[in-house]
């Protein structure tokens, strides 16, 4: 998403005068899309489902389809604007319609039947200390298991959530 911004407000750069104004909707955008995906304000534009195309997103399309260009190589950068545009949208979906959370009834029967399998093991082993560490250790790595599975699941929330600096950071060339 970074790169397609980036390359976005290159290509608006290059297509003259006209395309100032959507250069500036692109700019004022970028804040926006990285409050509502990673949640990181607490006003009403984090209200709204992270990945839903917003009333802005929309207006800054239509302009970019609006724009007049006046020779080839304006015609030719247009184009490639739109088509960036569109592989924007195209990871806002993609992200809207998948889903990340592991059902509960999963991570409930698999937590239980990994439990009856430690159960067993220690009904079964006479009790020592090198028995039970065993025990333990493999009981804190398959908890470490399903905790890492259960994380991954959310990757813009977490402990282990990707950054939003990459995106952030496009902020300070795009004012430029």
């Amino acid at each position: 998403m970074t790169a397609n911004v980036i390359l976005l407000d290159n290509m608006l750069a290059r297509s003259g005068a006209d395309a100032q104004p959507v250069r500036a909707l692109l700019r004022s955008g970028v804040q926006g899309l990285v409050d509502r995906i990673w949640r990181e304000q607490d006003d009403a534009s984090t209200k709204a489902a992270p990945f839903e195309a917003t009333v802005q997103a929309d207006l800054f399309f239509d302009r970019l389809l609006k724009l007049t260009p006046h020779n080839d190589t304006e015609r030719i950068t247009q184009t490639k604007a739109i088509q960036l545009e569109i592989d924007l949208a195209q990871t806002r979906v993609l992200f809207a319609q998948s889903s990340y959370s592991i059902p509960r009834p999963f991570v409930c029967a698999l937590v239980f039947w990994l439990t009856a399998i430690f159960v067993s093991f220690g009904l079964f082993a006479r009790p020592n200390l090198i028995i039970a560490a065993t025990l333990f250790l493999c009981a804190l790595s398959a908890s470490t298991a399903i905790f890492l599975i259960v994380e991954l699941s959310r990757p813009f929330t977490g402990l282990m959530a990707i950054s939003s600096e990459p995106l952030l950071n496009t902020l300070a060339p795009l004012d430029r």
